[in-house]
């Protein structure tokens, strides 16, 4: 989990990085500005997706290390880990649609 962080923070620090030469830049005018907005749709587009991959990967792991514990209760929690999967992609889906809306 801490590597998780480090590498969300290193994502962010790099995006703040790039972000900044272009919002100080007022040379260039509209097109660095649409380009910058464009840019930040794309980012959270992305983050969204990976959150959302971490997500589920996590809910399978888990799934089927308690299916080898209990093998008797694989219908269970199969069931409950395409509940919490479905969950997740539905918000997704959400999150991606504002970040493309945006």
């Amino acid at each position: 989990m801490a590597q998780f962080v480090k590498m969300c923070l290193l994502g962010v620090a790099a995006f703040v990085l790039m972000t900044a030469p272009a919002m100080a830049d007022e040379v260039a005018g509209a097109a660095s500005s649409q380009a910058l907005i464009n840019l930040t749709g794309a980012a959270g587009a992305g983050i969204v997706m990976l959150g959302a991959a971490f997500g589920i990967g996590k809910i399978g792991a888990a799934a089927v290390e308690s299916m080898a514990r209990q093998p008797e209760v694989a219908g269970d929690i199969r069931g409950a880990m395409i509940v919490a999967a479905a969950l997740i992609e539905g918000a997704t889906f959400f999150a991606l649609i504002v970040c493309m809306i945006s």
